[in-house]
């Protein structure tokens, strides 16, 4: 089997993720410490006690998400697997391309540090959010957005399953939207627990920034398959993953496209590395005949094992 492996972005973190390949695994102990030193601060109590309030701040998602996922990474390395394409929702990108050798761990900690206080500072909390549109084409909810359009900016900013849109903006106009894509026949339309606006135009000012914090940053050529947000398409070289990097901050993700992608090309297998089970779920939902595993902890480390 030809497999991938895709790495969960925020909302996958919980308190306590990481701890018991922490503490099983001097690999995996090794990449908290890295983080820890990188970063000033102890991420790994962070991850492990919390408090759920500060975990869930954007400056610290980030680089816990992607520190959990490069942990389960190298246990999963230690364990002989290996992977033909690699791919990252969101945030996760910078995890897969810490797995395709094109960013360091420690320039990848750094960056989605810097990433996720920009991402929180670029609009004025409570004043832009995102929403789940659920059993409503895209078209559809292009329509909604246009249609709300009058109270705001309101784009789609994730493309995750044929069945499952999330939408960010400005609240007046992304209430007005999810009112409106209850009216076109969505099925659920649930306000997202995040800080920001993500994956859209009011990012912008991030990707600037991001432009010029990537320009300090070796990024070097991919050595498997990478496919990126941004377009759904294969990176060959340092340059289209910074670009990719850049447009990525205020483009949408295109998740489903990204996973058909790898399918067409022959991947039958995906491994969702790091915490949660979000991708996997999203995966069945677009294609149920490929196989599908996560490993977050040592439970699911034996069952993928076992498998």
């Amino acid at each position: 089997m030809k497999y991938a492996f895709v790495f969960p972005g925020q909302g996958s973190q919980y308190v306590n993720m990481g701890y018991d390949l922490y503490q099983k695994y001097p690999v995996a102990k090794k990449i908290f410490q890295r983080a820890n030193d990188i970063l000033g601060f102890d991420l790994a109590q962070l991850c492990f006690e919390g408090p759920e309030e500060s975990l869930r701040e954007t400056k610290n998602t980030q680089p816990a998400v992607l520190t959990v996922s490069v942990a389960c990474l190298a246990v999963l390395a230690e364990h002989g697997f290996s992977f033909y394409a690699v791919a990252g929702h969101s945030l996760g990108e910078y995890s897969a391309l810490v797995a395709s050798g094109s960013l360091s761990f420690e320039d990848a900690v750094c960056l989605v540090r810097r990433r996720g206080i920009l991402m929180q500072e670029a609009v004025p909390a409570g004043t832009g959010g995102m929403a789940a549109i659920i059993g409503l084409d895209k078209d559809s909810v292009q329509k909604a957005c246009n249609e709300a359009g009058g109270l705001g900016a309101v784009e789609i900013a994730n493309l995750n399953s044929p069945e499952q849109v999330v939408i960010a903006g400005e609240m007046p106009a992304v209430n007005k939207a999810m009112q409106i894509a209850k009216e076109k026949g969505a099925r659920r339309c649930v306000l997202l627990p995040v800080s920001a606006p993500f994956h859209c135009s009011l990012m912008k000012p991030v990707g600037k920034e991001m432009e010029r914090v990537l320009s300090q940053v070796a990024v070097e050529d991919p050595v498997c398959d990478v496919v990126c947000n941004a377009t759904a398409g294969f990176v060959h070289n340092g340059e289209e993953v910074r670009n990719a990097l850049i447009h990525q901050v205020f483009s949408p993700v295109r998740w489903t496209e990204s996973v058909e992608l790898l399918i067409n090309t022959g991947i039958d297998g995906f491994v969702e590395v790091g915490p949660g089970r979000v991708l996997t779920g999203l995966i069945r939902r677009i294609n149920k005949n490929v196989q599908t595993a996560n490993v977050q902890d040592c439970k699911s480390l034996s069952k993928l094992l076992a498998s």
